[in-house]
């Protein structure tokens, strides 16, 4: 069944996530996860019956910290922030709750103009809601973060995978590492505005993010070296780097190296 929330479409069946029509990645148990919030929509879903739903009752991975990165990565793919939740919605202890608004279609229902109506009514109050949030609610420049893809310029396109498998990595580690502290936004359509064509300072006005950090995959002789800038808006200074380098064979997993640049990246804040 396909359900319909935002701007986004996720099909419960294959577990598909789509913005605009457009696929967004989603890895298997973060699909999992939200499919289970979304079918139990308006409930809170304990973290226990997550873990018996998602990972099963005999499991040994670290499931704490493997249910932290599934909401991480859920959020990350819906743009959403656990300080302002538009659609996840953390219970510290007990569980999470899928609060976003369903827009599916309901047309099976015999008295359309009953139908109309209340839709009608809904969406007002959802305008409502969000004007409320946008004026009251939304994050600070100074407690937003905004995380730019990380550009490919080795000039293979080898390494195309690798530097969104990092940005992926980095959004979902700082949504985790620092939630209660930042707003992180890694899913705007800005954000993957080619490098050619970028205004840092313009995209951290129009998503009202006082940080951004841009990531560069780079290759120099027989070495990559990747580069992760933590940047201050809207003056532009840098407030740290990350550099790694590697041999091409033996780069550093993106989710180990999204975890140091979130580590150092928060420390600096």
């Amino acid at each position: 069944m396909k359900r319909q929330f935002g701007d986004f479409e996720f099909d419960t069946s294959s577990r598909e996530l789509r913005r605009h029509g457009e696929v967004v990645k989603l890895q298997a148990q973060p699909a999992q996860v939200l499919a289970l919030l979304i079918e139990h929509a308006g409930e809170v879903v304990s973290r226990d019956a997550i873990r018996d739903a998602v990972w099963g009752q005999d499991t040994f991975v670290d499931f704490d910290k493997g249910l932290n990165f599934a909401i991480a990565q859920v959020r990350a793919a819906l743009g959403d922030s656990a300080d302002s939740p538009t659609f996840i919605k953390t219970f510290p202890k007990r569980g999470y709750q899928f609060v976003g608004s369903d827009t599916s279609d309901t047309s099976e229902v015999s008295d359309t103009s009953g139908t109309q109506r209340m839709v009608w009514i809904a969406i007002a109050i959802a305008i409502v809601a969000v004007a409320t949030w946008f004026f009251t609610m939304r994050p600070s420049p100074a407690h937003t973060i905004a995380v730019l893809r990380f550009d490919n310029q080795t000039g293979s396109a080898e390494f195309d995978r690798y530097a969104q498998n990092l940005t992926d990595a980095v959004v979902a580690e700082l949504t985790a590492s620092g939630s209660g502290r930042f707003g992180i936004i890694g899913n705007a359509v800005a954000l993957r505005t080619p490098r050619e064509q970028r205004d840092i300072v313009a995209i951290g006005r129009q998503l009202n993010a006082g940080y951004i950090i841009l990531g560069q995959v780079l290759r120099e002789g027989d070495r990559v070296r990747i580069l992760a800038h933590l940047i201050r808006l809207p003056e532009q200074t840098h407030l740290w780097v990350t550099r790694v380098e590697r041999a091409p064979t033996d780069l550093v997993k993106p989710s180990e190296l999204a975890q140091r640049i979130s580590t150092e990246f928060l420390e600096k804040l």
